[in-house]
C-alpha cells in the first residue's frame, strides 16, 4: 500500500507539472538524423553603414537637366553633386522626391536641376549612404551644348527592353550577342558612336512575368510574376544593360505603351515609370493614360515629346481619341511657331506615319491612324514648318519615310533590344498615300535582313549628326557599324526630305 501511496504522489506532481491540454512531445525517429543547418541569413550591416545599391543618371526634361539618383539604401538620404559652374566647384545637394513605398518600389528618389554650362559633375563620395554606386566612378555626363548652339551628334534607341510575357515565346535575355543585344547596342553607341545626347522612344519594361526568364542569376529581385515592374526589373531591363551609355551622355526618355496603367492605376509598369523615369516624377506610385506634351530643350533643338502610350491601344485604326492629341499637337505647334529659328523633332512613341506592309494595287497598312487625324485637326492642320522629324518606335524596326512636303520625314527607331518585326518591300511602299490628306511616299528606307527575301528587321539604333544647320542620318548595327546609307536632311521647310547616298 505505501508503494501505491508513492506513486500516486509521483503521478500527481508530474500532473501539476505538465497542462492537461499540452501536446505529448514529438520525437523524431533515429532514422532521421539531425535537422540540416538552413541557409545563413546576410549579415546585418550595423546602424550607419553603408546598404544597398544606388544608380544615377542625367535626364534631359521639361524642367532641365536633371541628375536622378535611386537608392535601396536603408538611410532614406539623398546625396550632394560637386560641379563646376562660372570657374567656382561647389557642392550642391539633391532633394528628395519619394521614400520606399511597397515591395514594388524600395527605393529614394533624389533629383537636381543642374544649370546649363555646367560641367565636370561627380556625386560626393561622403554624402552617398549605398555600398554600391553606378556609375562606378560617380561621374555623371553634363551637356556640352549652350543656349545658342544645339548637341552635334544624339543616338536615338526604342524598344529595348526583354520580352517576357505571360504566354507564349520567351525572348533570349541571357544572350547578349543575338538573343536580347540591348547590352551591346547600348554599349556601342556609349563606345562607337559616342553621342552628346541619347533620346529613347519609349517601350522599356517588358518582364510581365519574370518567372519565365532565363537570366535570373542577373537580376536578383526580378525573378517571380510578383517582381514585374519592380525597381529591380527596371534595373534589369532598362539600367543595367544602359549602363555605359547612361554613363556616357545625357538622356531624353519618351514613355511606351509597355508603360501603361493597371486597372487601380496605381504601381504597376506606368507607375514605375511616373516614379522613376517621367518628365514629372511622382512619389505617391499614380499613373495616368494621358499627360501633357513636355518641351525638352536641348539648346536650339527642342524635343516635343508627346506622350501616345494610350494612342489605339489595339493597334486597329481606332480615332476615338482625336480630340485628346488635337489638343496635344496644338500646344506643340503653338510652342514651335514662337521659335520658328529653332528645329522641334516631335518625340513620340507611336509613329504618326509608318508603313508595316504594302502589297500595291491595296492601300498600304500604316501606323496611328489617331495622331495622324489629330495632327490633322490641330489649327495648322499640319505640324508647324520647323518641326523636322518625327521620332518614334513601338515597331520593332527601323524605317525612314519622307513626303518631300511640308510634312516632316518619319524616323521609326524600334531596334534596340525587343524582338524585331518584319516590315515592308521598300519598293512597294513608294507611292503609297499615307496620313491626312493623303501623300505619297517619296521614300522608304526599312533596314531589312535580306529584303525582298527576307523582310525580318535589324537590331540597332540611329544618329543623328548636326551638319551645319541641318542633320545627317545614318542607321548603326548592334556593333555600332553604319549599315546602309547616308541621309541629309534638306533645309527647306516645305520640301522635308533626306538626301541619300
Amino acid at each position: 500500500m505505501r508503494y501505491r501511496i508513492v506513486a500516486l504522489a509521483v503521478v500527481s506532481v508530474l500532473a501539476m507539472a505538465v497542462p492537461a491540454d499540452a501536446a505529448p512531445p514529438r520525437i523524431a525517429p533515429d532514422s532521421a538524423g539531425p535537422k540540416p543547418p538552413g541557409p545563413t541569413p546576410p549579415p546585418t550591416p550595423p546602424p550607419g553603414a553603408p546598404s544597398g545599391e544606388a544608380w544615377a543618371w542625367t535626364q534631359l526634361t521639361s524642367n532641365g537637366t536633371q541628375i536622378r539618383y535611386v537608392s535601396t539604401d536603408a538611410s532614406q538620404t539623398c546625396p550632394a553633386v560637386r560641379y563646376t559652374m562660372g570657374g567656382k566647384r561647389d557642392p550642391h545637394s539633391l532633394h528628395q522626391v519619394s521614400t520606399p513605398m511597397t515591395s514594388q518600389f524600395p527605393t529614394t528618389v533624389c533629383e537636381l536641376r543642374v544649370p546649363l554650362r555646367a560641367s565636370k559633375a561627380v556625386l560626393e563620395q561622403t554624402t552617398i549612404q549605398a555600398a554600391t554606386v553606378h556609375p562606378a566612378n560617380r561621374q555623371l555626363p553634363l551637356p556640352n551644348w549652350t543656349p545658342s548652339t544645339r548637341p552635334s551628334k544624339i543616338a536615338v534607341i526604342g524598344d529595348a527592353g526583354c520580352e517576357v510575357p505571360a504566354t507564349g515565346p520567351v525572348q533570349n535575355c541571357a544572350n547578349h550577342q543575338t538573343g536580347w543585344p540591348f547590352q551591346r547596342i547600348a554599349d556601342s553607341a556609349a563606345t562607337v558612336t559616342k553621342p552628346d545626347l541619347v533620346i529613347h522612344t519609349g517601350d522599356y519594361l517588358y518582364r510581365e512575368d519574370p518567372s519565365r526568364e532565363n537570366d535570373k542569376a542577373a537580376n536578383p529581385g526580378c525573378t517571380t510574376l510578383a517582381d514585374r515592374a519592380s525597381w529591380d526589373c527596371v534595373i534589369a531591363d532598362f539600367f543595367r544593360p544602359a549602363e555605359a551609355l547612361l554613363a556616357a551622355a545625357p538622356i531624353a526618355l519618351t514613355r511606351g505603351n509597355h508603360e501603361d496603367c493597371n486597372m487601380a492605376h496605381q504601381g504597376g509598369a506606368g507607375g514605375a515609370w511616373f516614379r522613376y523615369l517621367s518628365d514629372d516624377l511622382r512619389s505617391n506610385g499614380t499613373c495616368s493614360e494621358y499627360s501633357a506634351p513636355s518641351l525638352i530643350r536641348a539648346g536650339t533643338l527642342t524635343l516635343a515629346s508627346v506622350d501616345s502610350a494610350f494612342a489605339d491601344p489595339k493597334d486597329i485604326g481606332d480615332t476615338a481619341q482625336q480630340n485628346i492629341y488635337a489638343r496635344q499637337f496644338q500646344a506643340v505647334n503653338r510652342a514651335a511657331l514662337q521659335s520658328p529659328a529653332n528645329d522641334y523633332f516631335v518625340v513620340t512613341h507611336k509613329p504618326l506615319w509608318m508603313v508595316r506592309r504594302s502589297n500595291p494595287p491595296h492601300p498600304a497598312e500604316w501606323v496611328t491612324p489617331v495622331l495622324d487625324a489629330a495632327v490633322a485637326d490641330t489649327s495648322l492642320q499640319r505640324l508647324a514648318d520647323n518641326v523636322r522629324l518625327v521620332l518614334s518606335g513601338h515597331i520593332h524596326l527601323y524605317q525612314m519615310l519622307d513626303f518631300d512636303s511640308p510634312r516632316p520625314p518619319q524616323l521609326t527607331v524600334g531596334s534596340s533590344g525587343g524582338p524585331l518585326d518584319n516590315g515592308p518591300d521598300d519598293s512597294k511602299v513608294v507611292g503609297q498615300m499615307i496620313g491626312t490628306p493623303a501623300l505619297a511616299v517619296t521614300q522608304s528606307i526599312t533596314q531589312e535582313q535580306n529584303p525582298p527575301q527576307n523582310l525580318a528587321g535589324v537590331f540597332g539604333y540611329a544618329v543623328l549628326n548636326d551638319n551645319g544647320g541641318t542633320w545627317n542620318l545614318t542607321f548603326h548595327d548592334a556593333a555600332g557599324a553604319v549599315r546602309g546609307q547616308t541621309c541629309a536632311l534638306s533645309a527647306s521647310k516645305t520640301n522635308k526630305s533626306f538626301a541619300c547616298h
